[in-house]
């Protein structure tokens, strides 16, 4: 039996193409710029290193040595000089941050459009004003030069998403609460750990080069003598790792995960432990929103990091750029709120309609038994047999209200009369005769 091939809403296909586009460009970026930095790093430790051995090439070597170290020399701090002007050129608005806001900021709207606004009719409406928002956004942030190569790959764009891994989010469907627990918050929750564990080996190893490196420039120090020159190898060695450190932010980043993974892991924790009845529409739109809220927050605060990290490396203004990002993303909240608000009472007043349907087939259901069970010869017989019985104890309250009102005469009439054993027995007869009969039995 042939399945057919899932169709593709063409508002979510324009939305990966989106997001492809302005992920690539985020990672290709920031990658060029890690590089480009890492050579400016080497070539300032390498100019101190050809400075060093140019002072102490030997006299009797060979003068071709000479003058290549001289060559080196003069090349290493040019070509570290020139590299700092490109980067201060091209790199220094952050252009990579505001793509990857914007990138982050189409995949929330796209888990969005999938879960709290699947049943609503303006969803498509909604997601395509998003997206117009966004670029404008992203255009704004990047200084009017939005110079990017269209996406072209597979979308979802993989390994991140895979339509042929069940394991992976296939990217177009509509998910239910199990599905977005699976594919997004336990996904989003080992990427952190993963993430969290490289940012703290990396963080360790550089505190050991730094520690390393100072120690080394103490020894050499300590030995004095030719060896002194070479202290200043060892405390360019350790001004390009603190910098480095600074430039890499892994203190603000090691905690900005970590307090994800401790948010993501609470959320997780109360689905999880929700029995299957409890996990409801109101549940899953909780989950959702508690989920995009925490990992926009993430978002944020790692292009502050970042941002902190370019203002240290005198970029100040074009850093500047990325507030007014994050601050138009921000405002985007409050206009989903308002549009989770009307999915959620649309969604209400279905189930509230469908629940009043159900309650009066069972009502009318219920005065329908009853009706039969009222007819029946069974039920006839007992009320005749409850008819009776009441009838059978009125007469015998009645005829024991009339032995209460002759004794009451009786009381009445001998009243002044002492019964006793001087009472003449006429009296005695008399008080006989009058007392009531009734049908109890004697004895």
């Amino acid at each position: 039996m042939e399945t057919t091939p899932q169709q593709v809403p063409p508002i979510l296909e324009v939305a990966w193409k989106e997001y492809g586009q302005l992920d690539t460009v985020a990672g290709s970026r920031s990658l060029a710029h890690t590089n480009l930095r890492k050579w400016i790093a080497i070539f300032g430790v390498l100019a101190v290193l050809f400075a060093i051995l140019s002072e102490k090439y030997p006299a009797n070597f060979p003068a071709i040595g000479a003058l290549i170290l001289k060559f080196f020399l003069i090349s290493a701090p040019i070509t570290a000089s020139a590299l700092a002007a490109y980067a201060n050129k091209f790199f220094a608005a952050g252009d990579w941050l505001i793509t990857r806001a914007g990138s982050e900021e189409i995949l929330k709207e796209i888990y969005l459009y999938r879960t709290i606004l699947k049943n609503s009719n303006t969803r498509r409406a909604y997601l395509e004003k998003r997206l117009n928002e966004i670029q404008r956004t992203v255009f704004r942030g990047m200084n009017g030069e939005l110079i990017m190569e269209n996406y072209t790959g597979i979308i979802p764009p993989p390994p991140r998403f895979n339509p042929e891994n069940p394991n992976c989010d296939p990217g177009f469907n509509d998910l239910s609460g199990d599905e977005y627990f699976k594919f997004r918050l336990l996904d989003q929750l080992n990427w952190h750990v993963r993430k969290v564990n490289q940012r703290q080996k990396d963080r360790i190893r550089l505190q050991v080069l730094i520690l390393s490196s100072g120690v080394a420039g103490a020894i050499l120090a300590a030995l004095g003598g030719e060896l002194t020159l070479w202290v200043a190898l060892t405390a360019s060695l350790t001004t390009t790792f603190i910098g480095w450190q600074e430039l890499r932010n892994l203190d603000l980043i090691v905690r900005n995960y970590s307090h994800v993974i401790v948010e993501l892991r609470i959320i997780s924790d109360h689905w999880q432990t929700l029995e299957e009845s409890e996990r409801t529409q109101s549940e899953f739109y909780k989950m959702v929103r508690s989920t995009e809220d925490m990992l926009w927050s993430r978002n944020v605060e790692y292009i502050k990091a970042m941002q902190e990290a370019l203002k240290e490396s005198n970029l100040e203004e074009e850093a500047g750029l990325i507030n007014r990002v994050i601050q138009e993303q921000r405002d985007s909240d409050q206009r989903l709120k308002a549009e989770m608000v009307e999915a959620i009472v649309e969604q209400t007043k279905v189930s509230l309609e469908e629940s009043e349907e159900t309650i009066t087939e069972a009502f009318k259901e219920a005065l329908g038994t009853l009706a039969e069970e009222a007819s029946s010869e069974l039920v006839q017989s007992e009320l005749a047999s409850m008819q009776t019985a009441i009838h059978e104890a009125m007469e015998t309250i009645t005829e024991r209200m009339g032995l209460s009102s002759s004794l009451k005469t009786i009381e009445t009439e001998f009243e002044g009369v002492e019964i006793g054993g001087n009472t003449p027995m006429s009296v005695l007869n008399d008080l006989i005769s009058r007392y009531p009969k009734t049908p109890d039995v004697k004895g």
